[in-house]
């Protein structure tokens, strides 16, 4: 593995490893809870995680922006899955994402992939999807913080 693809392998490792410290022992009564109406709750945090691992970034290793993985639903993201589900969802998506890494050369970094802005490096969409993971673990992060402190005050919240 080149410098380049295993500097941007560590930077997958290290988000991925915040998304899991911050989804450590989630339990199902809390991630649908939201602090405002309008807000994510962490369901659709994690909803999105999973499409993003399994099927955008996988697109972007591939330089496809057709690539669906095999008996993937169309409306993923429209079903409240059950987090079991979801977190099962989550780790083959990582699987995925860790092991299209593994396969890429510099060259592959430099080449030119779809995108909604058009053609980008393929290096720079890998770098802007795994910093979204770091986005949405704070986001994730946010939300339990402010359901425990919430707990403090009433031991029955969301239990």
């Amino acid at each position: 593995m080149s410098e380049r693809v295993g500097i941007i392998k560590a930077f997958a490792e290290l988000a991925f490893s915040r998304y899991e410290r911050a989804t450590e022992d989630l339990k199902e009564t809390v991630i649908g809870w939201r602090p405002l109406e309008e807000a994510n709750n962490i369901r659709w945090i994690l909803t999105h995680l999973s499409r993003q691992w399994n099927v955008s970034i996988p697109r972007v290793l591939e330089g496809n922006q057709e690539y669906t993985p095999e008996g993937w639903p169309e409306n993923y993201g429209e079903i409240d899955h059950p987090l079991e589900k979801l977190l099962s969802d989550l780790e083959k998506g990582k699987s995925t994402v860790l092991s299209g890494i593994d396969k890429l050369s510099p060259a592959d970094l430099d080449e030119e992939v779809p995108s909604r802005r058009g053609p980008t490096k393929r290096q720079s969409r890998l770098l802007i999807s795994i910093s979204e993971i770091l986005h949405h673990e704070g986001q994730i992060a946010y939300l339990r913080g402010a359901i425990g402190r919430r707990r403090q005050k009433d031991l029955n919240f969301l239990a």
